[in-house]
């Protein structure tokens, strides 16, 4: 048996841990800004954000300070209790957004159940018991509960766990002729992310999103908008609506809200939050005061014209490199998504090899990401250095020519 004082390792990870990860061979144990180091002092350029989440960076020193402060003076209360950071977090999103109430969740799987399951009574108490049909999207992602992973449109996720929860309907993304054909007076909402993250990184075109809110409008059902990759701050607007102009009935955000501390938000109008009451909803953590306060700090950095107006300029650094790799190597037959949200899709020869060029990727000392198993990645800092860009993308580049030979 291991004891304590074992040496942890890689290994230790299969020794303990259930299956479902397939973790880097290295263990990352530091972070500062943009880099991280391994174990054994190795460092790297860190384009992956924890996955869209360290949005000012690794232990941004005002994050750190309103951890320390709050740790300081209380953790926890439950939600037999309210508390300051939460409330002072709850107005100032509810001064920046179309949102009139909001309620803070830990994960933005926990955001959109509350977000579906709102929804859901919504309808059921405003219209009918039978206005429960949700439209999702093909190749969509929403959390890993069983109700967020039947939204999602991904069989490999949501098969094999027994029957799924009813009236879930599924059409491609993009494509307001398929919705229409689905849309009916018992369609209680119509769900989707503005620019889907896990699904390959594809943008939503105006006209879609507005069609929706159209179609929605005309059928009495709610427009959620899964923000949990695309919000505070990803695209450039503090969140992708904004962008496009398209208000929804329901938002959900999560991810980057807390700068690395888990916390997510549900944003509505007052008239929908009135359906749910005491009792209809909760959370033991939800707006716990230590995560409300990174959060705020988070929030108070990020809402400002420097870091939003800032995004678009590195967004376009990130893609004159992977332009210059296309020209030398061949690789990409695509770059899209928004703001620092940005996705390569692999040409036809390379197709399925994502996770070969992330690990090429890591061994050169950059970390990035894939989407799906065709596309590369990059949801970096929103403050990034223009160095770190420089110097990752010259290791990225390294990695491509190793795969490409």
């Amino acid at each position: 048996m291991a004891t304590e004082q074992a040496a942890i390792t890689r290994a230790t990870f299969d020794e303990v841990i259930l299956p479902i990860y397939a973790p880097a061979d290295f263990i990352p144990v530091k972070g500062n800004g943009s880099r991280v180091w391994d174990q054994q002092g190795k460092e790297y350029v860190d384009f992956a954000g924890g996955i869209a989440v360290t949005a000012l960076g690794h232990c941004h020193p005002a994050l750190v300070e309103a951890l320390k402060s709050q740790g300081e003076t209380l953790w926890h209360t439950s939600n037999v209790f309210t508390n300051e950071p939460a409330l002072k977090l709850g107005r100032k999103l509810v001064a920046s957004t179309f949102a009139e109430r909001v309620v803070f969740m830990n994960s933005g799987t926990e955001a959109n159940e509350t977000a579906f399951k709102l929804a859901r009574h919504y309808a059921s108490t405003r219209h009918s018991p039978y206005k429960s049909k949700i439209i999702a999207f093909n190749n969509a992602f929403h959390g890993r509960s069983f109700f967020t992973v039947s939204v999602g449109g991904q069989a490999k996720y949501s098969d094999g766990f027994g029957p799924k929860p009813a009236d879930i309907i599924h059409v491609p993304f993009n494509d307001l002729h398929a919705v229409k054909a689905v849309m009916d007076d018992h369609t209680c909402a119509v769900v989707v992310e503005p620019i889907q993250g896990e699904g390959g990184v594809l943008a939503a075109t105006p006209e879609f999103l507005k069609g929706l809110r159209e179609l929605c409008d005309e059928h009495q059902a709610l427009l959620v908008f899964d923000e949990v990759q695309s919000g505070m701050g990803r695209t450039g607007s503090l969140f992708a609506y904004q962008y496009y102009g398209v208000t929804p009935d329901i938002l959900t955000s999560a991810k980057a809200l807390g700068g690395g501390f888990p916390v997510s938000v549900v944003l509505t109008t007052e008239e929908i939050a009135s359906a749910f009451h005491v009792g209809s909803h909760g959370s033991t953590y939800g707006g716990n005061p230590l995560a409300c306060a990174v959060a705020g700090a988070a929030f108070d950095i990020i809402n400002t014209p420097e870091v939003l107006g800032g995004v678009n300029a590195k967004r376009e650094r990130f893609v004159k490199h992977l332009q210059k790799i296309d020209a030398e190597f061949d690789v990409f037959s695509d770059v899209r998504g928004m703001g620092l949200l940005i996705g390569a899709e692999l040409k036809p020869q390379y197709k399925g090899r994502a996770r070969d060029f992330l690990h090429a990727a890591a061994h050169e000392g950059v970390m990035v990401l894939n989407a799906g198993p065709d596309v590369m990645r990059f949801a970096p800092s929103l403050v990034v250095e223009d160095a770190d860009i420089d110097e990752g993308m010259v290791r990225f580049a390294a990695a491509v020519k190793k795969i490409v030979g």
